[in-house]
């Protein structure tokens, strides 16, 4: 097969479109910045406690502790949770770095066990692999590309295995599965506000949320250079602060947004899944009971054939990405630290071989996600 050439030529279609986006939001971004610069005060603030609360809120938990990252929301809720160094956490090779590298920072071992055929952790083998080896006593599942795992499940596994979990809820703000939100099957989530994000701010971010009131209050303390109150330093902390800033322009800006952007994802993914006619074109979808944020939208094409694909769809005129082209488990980083791998991992392997991500955001109009449709079908 080659690809067919038969597309105009025509404005790029964009990945993620943030001049559109500040278009919408922009002035109300500013209000936000003038309201933080009026207060004189711009750490841990009014706003950040404004905006835990909100997200806490909108998250259904109870506590929401604001840091700097995606990242470090992973590792100071493994600290907060007992994680020490040597534990075993197990999780899928299929992610961003940053959920192998969250456990490698505290010390821990990443046990990792291969994705189902939507890309998201293998529950079966993840429950097999726990009751296999009863020294997994961590597992941080991926909600990955928007998707919810089945949270019922998640739940079951919890409370049987005796396993604690935090949820990586990076991508999955808003999805749900069987209505029940990602987040609330773990003893906490980790969520990251980085801009690309469903709920992403202006610069890096993240959260931890939680019902326990002793694990919110052992994280605010590790945020703050392990403070218990001014200049007292009773464990080793971190500056991991979620500024003023980025509180206020989350709270007042894009939260509020957040329901709408999400409605808009979701219709363009419907038009992806109804729509794309190509049989050298696999869309995994989504699990059944599935509410999908639509964090990304991944498709599959023939292995050795990602780069021709990619190739084709910029001159198209269209962006595409890959998510993840090397799983975790490969990475030249992982030569130096401990871990295991359960098996070979295949569909990890043919999901880094053959996924490719679509352009989906909540500016994309219906003239654009035509031509992406258009343009996948007429892929050869």
């Amino acid at each position: 097969m080659t690809s067919s050439e038969n597309c105009e030529t025509k404005p790029q279609v964009l990945l993620n479109d943030f001049k559109r986006q500040w278009a919408d939001v922009g002035r109300h971004v500013l209000d936000a910045v003038r309201t933080v610069g009026e207060s004189g005060w711009y750490i841990l603030g009014a706003e950040v406690e404004a905006f835990e609360k909100e997200l806490a809120a909108f998250w259904g938990r109870s506590f929401a502790v604001g840091v700097a990252s995606g990242l470090d929301a992973l590792e100071i809720a493994l600290r907060c949770t007992g994680c020490k160094p040597g534990d075993k956490v197990l999780m899928s090779p299929l992610s961003a770095f940053a959920t192998a590298l969250a456990v490698v920072k505290v010390g821990a071992v990443p046990v990792f066990v291969d994705c189902d055929r939507y890309g998201l952790v293998d529950l079966e083998l993840a429950e097999q692999a726990i009751t296999a080896d009863r020294s997994i006593r961590y597992f941080i599942p991926v909600h990955l590309y928007g998707h919810s795992l089945n949270m019922e499940r998640l739940a079951g596994l919890q409370d049987r295995l005796k396993i604690s979990i935090i949820e990586d809820c990076a991508q999955s703000i808003a999805a749900a599965h069987l209505g029940v939100r990602t987040g609330s099957a773990g003893i906490c989530l980790a969520t990251s506000f980085y801009p690309t994000k469903n709920l992403g701010a202006f610069g890096d971010g993240g959260a931890l949320l939680t019902d326990s009131e002793e694990l919110a209050l052992a994280a605010r303390q590790l945020r703050d250079y392990g403070q218990s109150s001014k200049y007292r330093h009773t464990v080793v902390g971190y500056n991991s602060r979620l500024d003023e800033l980025h509180a206020a322009i989350l709270r007042r800006s894009l939260l509020p947004r957040l329901p709408g952007w999400t409605a808009r994802r979701r219709l363009i993914a419907r038009r992806y899944l109804d729509e794309i006619g190509n049989p050298a074109i696999l869309v995994p979808g989504v699990p059944a009971g599935s509410d999908s944020s639509w964090h990304l939208f991944p498709v599959l094409v023939p292995e050795g054939r990602k780069t021709d694909f990619m190739a084709y769809l910029t001159r198209c005129g269209i962006g595409s990405a890959e998510h993840y082209p090397i799983s975790m488990a490969d990475q030249v980083a992982m030569t130096q630290v401990r871990y295991e791998r359960i098996g070979d991992c295949p569909r990890t392997r043919e999901f880094c071989l053959r996924e490719v991500s679509l352009p989906i955001h909540p500016y994309l109009s219906d003239e654009e996600a035509t031509r992406v449709i258009d343009a996948c079908s007429g892929w050869r």
